[in-house]
């Protein structure tokens, strides 16, 4: 089965091994003492904090299976110096047509996306329409309530 890169930066790569290391240490471990000590609670029928324990281990688990295929699929975006086009890994600083404020993105693999610190995923709406543009090109982005004209105005 053939799976699709997975787009991080080297601290998001860095980040995602930190936290699989602490799940498989000590988060498996705190959820496992969790879950012996529920069943020592006697009846395991109505043993609300037993479901719980398991939800959360299979939460954990579950990122856990999650975290190590991110990071098999892993390609780490390399700083990149060009500032002739916007590619993944480029801050781009934009201004939507009709405002003054200016707007600076950090162009990320979605695994790394996080709107509200102003990364972006390449894969996103405003990602694809910024991909390949250069300084002084407009964007054109599909939004719910319209068309939304973005220029750019630097490349980091």
């Amino acid at each position: 089965m053939s799976r699709r890169p997975v787009y991080l930066t080297q601290e998001g790569y860095e980040a995602s091994e930190q936290e699989l290391q602490y799940l498989k240490t000590v988060r498996r471990q705190e959820v496992a003492n969790r879950l012996h000590a529920a069943l020592g609670e006697g009846e395991l029928i109505e043993n609300a904090e037993l479901e719980d324990a398991r939800r959360e281990q299979s939460f954990v688990e579950g990122r856990i299976i999650a975290l190590e295929e991110q990071l098999r699929h892993a390609v780490i975006i390399e700083e990149n110096n060009a500032t002739d086009i916007v590619a993944v890994g480029n801050h781009v600083t934009v201004k939507e047509d009709g405002y003054d404020d200016m707007e600076t993105y950090h162009v990320v693999g979605s695994a790394e996306a996080d709107p509200a610190r102003g990364k972006i995923s390449n894969e996103s709406p405003l990602g694809q329409a910024l991909l390949g543009k250069a300084v002084g090109d407009k964007a054109r982005v599909a939004a719910p309530d319209g068309s939304i004209l973005f220029e750019i105005l630097k490349i980091e």
